[in-house]
């Protein structure tokens, strides 16, 4: 798994810097299912919380490949609803890892434009991630080179759950529009995604994104997530630069 075969359909690797073709079908929105980590983990016999570390330096290095690349908004599946059911001891070191970032990266993050920004249930957090949490995002509120989505505690039905109940309390008078629900969603102001990659091989979204993804295009990667790497995001994006969006109309 995941060499020169990785991705639905092998794709030239050509700069995408330099490709008109890339620059005028560009997805302005990316969001990405960060799958893998435990395998790879696994694979090389070593604790799974290892695995989600590479994972995090994978993040890093796609969060500067889609700035440079052209990509105005990166939405990450960090951690879903679900994952709250694994080994307690795999959850603890995933808020460690959590913590590390916001505390250890941010101002990184700052320093090269990129407003960051947090999809999900947060008030399931502790205190001081929560706090950290408002701090990145009124740090970096202002910066226009990429907006970087963490989903945390984030689940699709449970968006469209909460967004019916919002909608409910509003006390709306008239008819029931999907503009109408959209602005009752978790962030009603960034696009849906142009283009969902998933990594790690399996072919399902797992709840992410179901409203803003209906007319996604999908690219799916054989590679563990960290292995995902600039040469990968090429062919992703180029493979949705040769699709013909149509949303339904032919």
């Amino acid at each position: 798994m995941g060499d020169s075969k990785s991705g639905v359909v092998a794709e030239d690797t050509k700069n995408l810097e330099t490709s008109e073709e890339s620059q005028t079908a560009l997805p302005r929105h990316v969001a990405i299912v960060m799958d893998g980590n435990g395998r790879w983990a696994k694979r090389r016999g070593l604790p799974r919380v290892i695995g989600h570390q590479a994972g995090m330096k994978a993040l890093e290095r796609t969060i500067d490949n889609a700035k440079d690349l052209g990509v105005r908004y990166l939405s990450v599946y960090a951690f879903s609803t679900e994952n709250w059911k694994r080994a307690r001891s795999e959850v603890q070191g995933l808020m460690g890892l959590f913590r590390y970032y916001l505390k250890g990266k941010i101002q990184q993050m700052h320093r090269r434009g990129a407003r960051v920004r947090f999809v999900g249930l947060m008030n399931a957090f502790q205190d001081d991630i929560l706090e950290t949490v408002r701090s990145a995002e009124d740090l970096t509120r202002d910066n226009t080179d990429i907006d970087v989505i963490f989903c945390v505690n984030y689940g699709g039905r449970q968006e469209i759950l909460d967004a019916v109940s919002s909608l409910m309390r509003s006390n709306h008078d008239g008819p029931v529009t999907e503009d109408v629900l959209r602005k009752h969603l978790y962030a009603p102001d960034i696009p849906d995604p142009d283009l969902l990659i998933r990594t790690g091989g399996e072919l399902r979204i797992s709840n992410f994104w179901l409203w803003e993804g209906a007319y996604s295009e999908f690219y799916f990667s054989d590679l563990l997530w960290p292995d995902f790497d600039r040469a990968e995001l090429e062919r992703a994006l180029h493979s949705y630069a040769g699709r013909n969006r149509r949303y339904g109309t032919a």
